[in-house]
This record gives C-alpha cells, sequence and structure tokens, in this order.
C-alpha cells in the first residue's frame, strides 16, 4: 500500500500496515466477530510471526517501495497522520497539520515523543531527514515524493547540478512546529504525509546510512532487534511509544519465506502464527483447514499488467493493441476458477475503497471478447515479434494466474504468451529498477494515501517513482497537473477522474482484478485483523497465553 501506504509494490496479496484506526470494511462471513475464536487469557509480553519476503532495501523509510520491506519499516517508524476506515485523517505525530490555502502547511507536533534511542522527535527531524531522502546522491527510490515541496527542483533537478541542498519550502518554526510550502496548490497533500517516505529520522542515521538501514532507529511501536538476511527479521515492542496504536503484545518476528506454500504448511503445523497471503494451490482448502482462522476480506490493491513501453515491442505501440490484449483476458473465468473466486475482475485502474474509485470506468476494454480483441490488434498493427512474456515473482503465488491469462491471450489471439519467472519478488523488482523487462511485468499497487491520484499520478505521471514502465503522455501528465491544482480536495478527485477515463484510451497498463486479503492465523494468537492496504494490524495481535 506503495501505493498510503505506501505506494507500495504487492509480493504477492498484501503489502504496508496501517495503524490500527486503519482497518478496512468485512467481507464475509470469515470476518463475523460471532464467528472468530473465541478470546483467551493475554500474554503482554507474547512474541508471534509473520510470512514475509525478504526486503528489497535497507530499511530506510525513503527507500522501500515495496511490501516486504514495508511492513517491517511501518513497525518501526510512525507518521504524521493516519487514516480511520472511512479515508479521513486521524492525526499520530501531528497533533495538527493546517492549512488556509492548500499550499502552506503548518505542522504542529505532539510534544514529548522519542525515538528508540531516547532522543525527542522534533521538527528538525523530520526537515532534515526530508531533505537528506530528497538529495539525488542519497538515491533513495522515493525521493519524487517530496516533489510537490518549493525547491525540490532546485535540490534534484531533472538536467544539471544541484543548486542547493535543502528545499525552501521546509522551515523549522520551534521544536514542536515546523511549515510546509508547495511550489503550487495540492488539496491532498495532507493524506499523503501518511506514508513512510516522510518519517522523521534521529541525528544518528547521519552518521553512516547504511547502517542505519540496517539496524534503524524509529519512532514507531517497535523497535528494532536484529536482521538475519534471508531468515528473519525481530522487533520488539517500544514501551516508551506514545501514539495511539500502542503495541498489545512483546514483539513480532517476520519470517522470510519464498514460497507460500511453505507458508501454508508452517501455519498448519504451528511454526508460524500470521499470513499475508494464502498461495493459489492452498485456496481451495484454506477456509475448511483454518475454520473461523481464515480470512477473506477485501482491500485497496489492484493487480495489473505492464508493458515494457523503454523496450523494442513497445516502445511505439498502438494503444489499440494493449486494448486488444485486455479484451482477450477471460477474468471472470480465471478469478472463478485458478483465483477460487479470491478477486474481482477490475473495470478500471483505482482500487475500490479509495476516495474517487470509479465502477465500470474501462467499459468494454476489460470485457473479455476475442473477436474484437483480434481486431483491435489488427487495428493496432499487431504485437511485434506475435509473443510477449509476463514477468513475476516466483514467491509471490502467481504462477497460477499468470499462465491462465497467457492461455486465454493465446486462445483468443494466436499471440504466443509464456511467464518469464524471477526467483523472488526481490529479483523481480531489481529487475524492473534495471529496465530488463522482455515485455510485460506483474504489477500489484496498494493503496499509500485513501485517494485516486495515488492509483493514477503515483504510477503513470511520466516523473513519478511507482512509473516503472517508461510510460510518457503529455496529455495526461496536463490533465495530472490540472487535478492537483484543482481548489478542493472534491475538485481534484473529480478531476482525477477525468484522467483516468482517459487513461482508457492511452492503456499504460492493463488493469485484472481488484484484491482480497485470502489469509489466516494459527491458534497462537487472537484479535487478528486485516488494514485497508491488506496487511495484519500487528500492534492489535494479542498472544495467548
Amino acid at each position: 500500500m506503495r501505493g498510503a501506504t505506501s505506494a507500495k509494490w504487492v509480493a504477492g496479496a498484501a503489502i504496508i500496515a496501517l495503524a490500527a484506526t486503519a482497518c478496512g470494511s468485512d467481507d464475509g462471513d470469515s470476518n463475523d466477530s460471532s464467528k472468530k475464536p473465541a478470546a483467551g487469557a493475554v500474554n503482554a509480553k507474547g512474541i508471534f510471526s509473520v510470512e514475509v519476503g525478504e526486503p528489497q532495501n535497507p530499511l530506510q523509510p525513503a527507500n522501500t517501495m515495496e511490501s516486504n520491506g514495508s511492513i517491517v519499516t511501518r513497525s518501526l517508524f510512525s507518521q504524521l497522520v493516519d487514516y480511520d476506515p472511512k479515508g479521513n485523517i486521524t492525526m499520530v505525530n501531528a497533533q495538527s497539520v493546517d492549512t488556509k490555502d492548500s499550499k502552506t502547511y503548518t505542522v504542529k507536533l505532539k510534544p514529548g515523543w522519542k525515538f528508540h534511542d531516547g532522543t525527542a522527535v522534533t521538527a528538525e527531524s523530520y526537515v532534515k531527514a526530508w531533505n537528506w531522502a530528497a538529495r539525488p546522491e542519497n538515491k533513495q527510490q522515493n525521493a519524487f515524493w517530496f516533489s510537490d515541496i518549493k525547491g525540490f527542483d532546485d535540490v534534484a533537478p531533472a538536467k544539471g547540478k544541484p543548486k542547493a541542498e535543502e528545499m525552501s519550502g521546509l522551515k523549522v518554526v520551534d521544536d514542536n512546529t515546523f511549515t510546509i510550502e508547495l511550489s503550487k496548490t495540492l488539496p491532498y497533500f495532507e493524506y499523503k504525509l501518511g506514508y513512510e517516505v516522510f518519517s522523521p529520522l534521529p541525528e544518528s542515521f547521519y552518521k553512516d546510512p547504511k547502517a542505519a538501514g540496517e539496524k534503524p532507529i524509529g519512532n514507531g511501536p517497535y523497535k528494532f532487534v536484529s536482521w538475519d538476511h534471508k531468515k528473519q527479521i525481530k522487533v520488539t515492542k517500544f514501551d516508551g511509544y506514545q501514539g495511539p496504536d500502542k503495541a498489545q503484545n512483546g514483539g513480532v518476528i517476520f519470517k522470510n519465506y519464498s514460497s507460500l506454500d511453505t507458508a501454508y504448511a508452517d501455519l498448519t503445523s504451528g511454526n508460524v502464527d500470521v499470513l499475508r497471503q494464502i498461495g493459489a494451490k492452498d485456496l481451495p482448502v484454506y477456509k475448511s483447514d483454518l475454520g473461523n482462522r481464515a480470512v477473506d476480506k477485501a482491500y485497496s490493491a489492484i493487480q495489473s499488467i505492464v508493458p515494457a513501453f523503454y523496450g523494442k515491442q513497445f516502445k511505439d505501440v498502438d494503444p489499440k493493441v494493449i486494448q486488444g490484449l485486455s479484451m482477450a483476458i477471460d477474468r471472470d473465468t480465471i478469478t472463478k476458477t485458478v483465483l477460487q473466486g479470491t478477486r474481482e475482475p477490475a473495470t478500471g485502474f483505482v482500487a475500490k475503497g479509495v476516495k474517487g474509485y470509479q465502477a465500470n470506468v474501462a467499459g468494454d476494454v476489460t470485457k473479455y471478447d476475442p473477436a474484437k480483441a483480434k481486431q483491435l490488434i489488427k487495428d493496432g498493427g499487431g504485437v511485434p515479434g506475435n509473443k510477449i512474456s509476463i514477468q513475476y515473482n516466483a514467491d509471490g503465488g502467481h504462477k497460477e494466474w499468470v499462465e491462465a491469462v497467457c492461455g486465454s491471450i493465446t486462445k483468443a489471439t494466436g499471440i504466443k504468451c509464456v511467464g518469464d519467472s524471477k526467483a523472488d519478488f526481490q529479483a523481480d523488482l531489481n529487475a524492473r529498477d534495471a529496465k530488463q523487462v522482455k515485455s510485460f511485468y506483474r504489477s500489484g499497487w496498494v493503496l499509500d494515501y485513501p485517494v485516486n491520484a495515488n492509483f493514477i499520478r503515483d504510477l503513470y505521471g511520466t516523473k513519478s517513482d511507482g512509473n516503472q514502465s517508461g510510460f510518457s503522455n503529455k496529455e495526461i501528465d496536463d490533465l495530472i497537473a490540472k487535478a492537483d491544482s484543482a481548489k478542493t480536495l472534491d475538485d481534484s478527485v473529480k478531476e482525477y477522474q477525468e484522467v483516468e477515463k482517459k487513461l482508457v484510451e492511452t492503456m499504460p497498463a492493463i488493469p485484472l482484478w481488484y484484491y482480497k486479503v485470502n489469509a489466516g492465523y494459527s491458534e497462537k494468537v487472537q484479535n487478528v485483523d486485516y488494514a485497508q492496504n491488506g496487511d495484519p494490524i500487528l500492534t492489535q495481535i494479542q498472544v495467548k497465553k
């Protein structure tokens, strides 16, 4: 969720964890509280384990754009704001975030907050961290998230050398107050402040940022203990935490798995406590196996396949070709059979549950129609080489549906389609970053903040960090700029709805389906729920005595 989180890339079914206030609405009998296991006595110091994969990068807040790193980072760092189940702003480390013009924001911090090393969280902790993350030499994946702030272009110019080391739009007023001046109005900027890229950093971070990424010191409900790479990460409850979501347990072990099948086997045998996702092989049986510990719940994420527009095959492609390939995919059958009804066919580019979601915005483009698919592909000049591949991570439970999508495309159009498997999510992301995708890549995106802009600007804007495909369209960029300059949040949301309609014509991706949380937990834990971004709400999980 990275998306609030984080726009983050989703390894399999889920991504970053929001605070306890951010759980989504119930969906299905498995979330009926009357059918959940009876509550038992609680061990407040009890430790539980969660299934994850190896994070792509060191655990620096501005350098995490995928679900395996984000779930850990968000346990260690708290943000200025968060969101309630209806998508409204709630205060966390901030006492208030005020603006009169959607251009200049005044942030007042709650006094008394401490980092895990005992030092104070101050206005300088935020301003210095954001300036550090924005500087190109620090190579933070999410640096572009600061581009709305005045002076970003001087710190990180598109061309030439930087003119400044600090963004002119950030000013420290006193220990607990700072101001943010944007280069232009942005009515949803406050929502973006819930994403972990905007975390504060302690002074000790700057002595050795790389080492700090291996042993992070945050301001969140848990503090770091250890990281045994490709095996596990341990965090423990931070007793000095001042936030609203204090941990109801003693800590978490993030256990690394390269196979969802193995993770599920460990769950049923009691060797891991909480899963974020169930692999395709076990979807038919997990509800009967787990009973009232099985989870089936909607959340705000979308699965797509995205062309590598920087490559020879799709560099100058006619959008009709992409539309045709989209209409060659039988989403209804694949979601009902291969995915066992755990996904809902997508009809647009924005996930459900966020402000501005539109039903059926894509019209016929996401409907299965082999005859029209073949005609569109022909009218668009055809697929170069008459063959495509879909890159995916083998550790995320994607093999079965990728093969089904490929089979559908080939059956409908005669175009050969194959899966391009990468060993794990880290390898998949590295290939994307290095622009090594041969044809298409699997894209799972979860909300970073509950506004439709997060699924449009942050994925398809030419300069956006989430745009890994090389898609660039001046008309789309101009419409995004118009939406960002709207007077109110509601106006901006409406303008972005118009941008989404234009995406149907330009086809920067092929939307497949909306995600659900299909997961489960062991008999050792209780009070388990999943947030709007699909991750377990770690702080509220209780370990039974």
